[in-house]
């Protein structure tokens, strides 16, 4: 597996992202809430940019205790991130597709030495 560099810890801020290249793989690294998260930009549907497209916290119901709706709200623990060609969405901790939790893109690991990021692929 090699590692590619991807640049200075201290230069990413929250909500960061970066489309890199490590041999055959195109790789999206996002950060989000001070951790990193590397996922193939091959979108699961079509192969479309799967990381490329919006970041968007996930949209829930809330729901009364009888079941009735209270509306939709913005999720206050799930970032997702969402395919620009069919908007597959994928759940930025995990790479899971929403619509469908058995897909899941490939992941990879960012290694961090010092102030330097790496990606594993």
């Amino acid at each position: 597996m090699a590692e590619q560099f991807i640049g200075k810890a201290s230069e990413w801020k929250d909500g960061s992202r970066q489309i890199v290249r490590v041999g055959s793989e195109e790789i999206g690294i996002f950060k989000h809430e001070g951790q990193y998260f590397a996922y193939s930009n091959y979108c699961l549907h079509q192969g479309g940019p799967a990381c490329e497209g919006l970041t968007i916290a996930k949209v829930e119901e809330r729901l009364r205790e009888d079941k009735t709706s209270m509306g939709l709200f913005f999720s206050e623990n799930q970032m997702d991130f969402v395919c620009p060609w069919h908007g597959y969405e994928y759940d930025m901790r995990t790479g899971e597709c929403i619509a469908d939790r058995r897909l899941k893109l490939k992941k990879f690991n960012v290694l961090q030495k010092g102030d330097e990021l790496y990606v594993v692929a």
